[in-house]
């Protein structure tokens, strides 16, 4: 089954705020930078080869989106931060990758941390920390490597489909969150699918000891998929109530769709999170049943076989007058009484519904 990697987790201890330092393990050995640069009228998207190539887009009469893969160029990131004004903290947050998602309000930008869920060629759950930062004319993105959810974001700003193009950075912003948002369906979908066919196998009988384990560690993703989204309605509705020239009172309308959709899911997961523990109740009465069912089967048997015993024990004692052993018919007769016995006790047990 399909689980989610988990990132290794440093603690910086000792270190002043605002230390960059990277806490994942996905080294790019190179820096991918992409940027796509669009109005009204066109759009130029190219592949960057050093930061310092993004500097023109600060002050850029039109749109810019600059996406930046590979966290552990740490150098790179900060010269990056030093031309964009950006707080030391917030360079720190980027290169933490067990950050919460949440959002920062500064004078002239927002930072905004969400957690990004897909599904690889293996059907693993991948999480990975995704950092934005909101400028009047700017979004930038920061990716640990390469792989994401936004292809069909970069087709809309190539060939102008939909309203993005002649929308403000805050727009963008959300076209991008809400590509998030939007794989987090099929996330909860494929759990809701394993959940289904675990159900299955136990309704059917066809369990074993590897299905606990398998309910186990879905129930560990389950968490870890509630830890990812949860926070994020709290940042949504922070969005939502930011008084700032950088978010348009227009545009505040789709990120209410977004908080409707975390919402939406949010309850799905705690409706899952319920279900998996009654998967673990039908799970433990499956294997009661079945232990009942051959404790009773057990039962019966030595039910049957204690007046017989009893019948084999009299006769089996060395006494020697016991009317009956010289009785010419004696054996036959003893015989005769432990299979009337037998089959007056099956259908005692018939009759009862024990059988």
């Amino acid at each position: 089954m399909g689980k989610i990697k988990a990132k290794k987790r440093y603690k910086k201890v000792g270190l002043a705020p605002g230390s960059v330092i990277y806490t994942g393990d996905k080294s790019s050995k190179k820096l991918f930078i992409e940027a796509f640069d669009y109005n009204h009228e066109q759009c130029i998207d190219k592949e960057l080869n050093n930061v310092e190539d993004i500097f023109e887009f600060k002050n850029s009469n039109s749109i810019s989106w600059i996406n930046l893969n590979g966290l552990n160029h740490v150098n790179e990131i900060e010269k990056l931060g030093k031309h964009f004004n950006l707080h030391p903290l917030v360079l720190e947050d980027i290169v933490s990758i067990s950050q919460r998602p949440k959002i920062d309000e500064y004078d002239d930008y927002l930072f905004v941390v969400l957690k990004m869920l897909y599904h690889d060629e293996n059907e693993t759950i991948i999480s990975e920390q995704v950092s934005f930062v909101l400028g009047k004319n700017y979004v930038l993105s920061f990716q640990e490597a390469d792989g994401d959810v936004f292809d069909t974001v970069r087709e809309r700003i190539k060939h102008g489909k939909g309203r993005v193009r002649t929308m403000q950075a805050d727009y963008l912003l959300y076209i991008l969150m809400d590509a998030i948002v939007d794989h987090y369906f099929s996330i909860i979908e494929n759990l809701s699918d394993k959940i289904e066919d675990y159900e299955s196998r136990i309704f059917s009988g066809n369990v074993d000891k590897s299905i606990n384990q398998d309910i186990q560690d879905l129930k560990r993703e389950v968490l870890r998929v509630r830890r990812a989204i949860f926070p994020l309605r709290e940042v949504i509705s922070r969005i939502e109530k930011h008084e700032s020239p950088l978010i348009l009172d227009k545009t505040k309308t789709y990120y209410r769709d977004i908080y409707d959709h975390i919402v939406q899911v949010s309850e799905n997961i705690d409706i899952y999170r319920e279900m998996i523990w009654s998967l673990m109740d039908m799970y433990m009465t499956t294997i009661s049943n079945k232990m009942n069912e051959v404790m009773k089967v057990l039962t019966i048997m030595a039910s049957i076989f204690i007046p017989l015993t009893f019948i084999a024990g009299i006769y089996g004692m060395n006494f020697d007058y016991i009317p009956e052993l010289h009785y010419k018919y004696s054996y036959f007769v003893l015989w005769g009484i432990m299979i009337a016995i037998f089959i007056g006790m099956l259908i005692y047990f018939k009759r009862k519904k024990w059988l």
